[in-house]
């Protein structure tokens, strides 16, 4: 279960092999549908640089402090993009940010950097905690 971090683990501190840990022991438990959603955001999480993981925890942590409306529009920007073609998405990852966007959820994540839809900005645990009870992450 945890062998798309293989090349990763030994530069996983502690605490992440912990929580890798306790996710691999709940993996039985989980339903078919959930297993499914856990190897398929391991997957391109485990490919991300240790830079991109970091940015993707601090975008996470600016999502978290957001009051509610803002979290909503975030929410609804993401929702929208999901529902783009694939090379829609592709076309807008390859783009600058755009001056005079708000951030965050202002620039349209790279499909490399997109969190699944479950932990869309601002409605759940950053990817890269696991052990807090939601599946463990995209990237």
């Amino acid at each position: 279960m945890l062998a798309p971090l293989a090349p990763e683990w030994d530069r996983l501190d502690t605490e992440r092999k912990q929580k890798w840990r306790a996710i691999a022991q709940r993996y039985p438990r989980m339903s078919a549908e959930e297993q499914q959603r856990v190897q398929q955001q391991m997957r391109p999480w485990a490919q991300l640089t240790p830079q991109e993981r970091a940015a993707a925890r601090e975008k996470y942590k600016s999502m978290k402090q957001l009051p509610p409306d803002k979290k909503d529009e975030v929410r609804q920007r993401w929702e929208a993009y999901q529902k783009l073609p694939p090379e829609k998405k592709r076309e807008l990852a390859a783009q600058p940010p755009a001056q005079g966007r708000p951030s965050p959820g202002g620039r349209v994540p790279a499909p490399a950097m997109r969190p699944p839809p479950q932990l869309a900005p601002g409605n759940a645990p950053p990817a890269d905690q696991p052990g807090n009870g939601n599946a463990p992450p995209p990237r």
